[in-house]
């Protein structure tokens, strides 16, 4: 079983060696490589280059935004599965893939994967918070709350069945997409009781306040869009809960 990564980068010539060779470094071989660069102007497409032909197709061209590049490093595919890594971030440790390929190996019928990860510091020395998807269910999706992006794995042919990350999204494309997959068209998906993956805090989603609101307006129009009842009330309630995330799972994050 093959299993394809997908890593969007653009400018981050800082962070991207760091990524590559968490995928590098695992321990199943059969693994292919895609690096999705938007035209990066700060060095890191030659830091990508340096690794050759470790890398299994490297794109580097203008795009629409991030949800863009991910559709073309998608449809470049030739895996069973596909999983994105981000430019930031980490596989939580070299086993990750092979415990993802069992899963899939072990029941034929399986179409997707989600699991747990961890927030760090950006020397990936400290994890600050643990995102537990475990007591996650598609009905959350109308209070906001999604299992983490980072920890889905999907059989390649669910994009071609059920349609690719919507680019008219500047946040909450990945919101959409599991909502159109998990709950809508609820395809056969599991939770692997693990860590997939080390991120590092601050994404785009929670940048500053513009973002929060973004982010929300756009979880309410996925919510729309897919015939999910909800509110802005349900929706800002998350953050009452948050807090207790860092307290309560950081405990059982390292």
């Amino acid at each position: 079983m093959k299993i394809s990564i997908v890593t969007v980068v653009y400018n981050c010539a800082d962070t991207i060696q760091g990524c590559i060779d968490s995928v590098l470094a695992q321990d199943y071989n059969d693994v292919e490589y895609i690096i999705v660069d938007g035209l990066s102007k700060d060095g890191t497409i030659d830091k990508v280059k340096e690794y050759g032909d470790k890398i299994s197709k490297f794109i580097s061209e203008k795009d629409n935004g991030i949800y863009d590049a991910m559709n073309k490093g998608i449809k470049a595919a030739t895996g069973d599965v596909v999983g994105i890594l981000n430019a930031d971030d980490f596989f939580y440790s070299n086993d990750t893939l092979s415990k993802i390929a069992k899963a899939f190996k072990e029941d034929a019928d399986l179409e997707a994967t989600i699991a747990d990860i961890v927030f760090v510091n950006d020397t990936n020395t400290r994890v600050l918070r643990h995102y537990n998807a475990a007591k996650w269910r598609p009905s959350k999706f109308a209070w906001g709350f999604m299992p983490p992006h980072p920890s889905f794995f999907c059989k390649r042919e669910m994009f071609d069945k059920l349609g690719y990350y919507k680019t008219d999204y500047k946040i909450a494309a990945d919101y959409e997409l599991l909502i159109r997959y998990l709950l809508v068209n609820n395809i056969n998906f599991k939770y692997l009781p693990m860590k997939t993956t080390r991120m590092r805090m601050g994404g785009v989603s929670t940048r500053n306040l513009n973002s929060i609101l973004t982010l929300n307006k756009e979880i309410k129009r996925a919510c729309r869009e897919n015939k999910l009842p909800t509110n802005f009330l349900k929706i800002y309630t998350k953050y009452v809960f948050k807090p207790f995330e860092f307290i309560l799972n950081n405990q059982s994050s390292n």
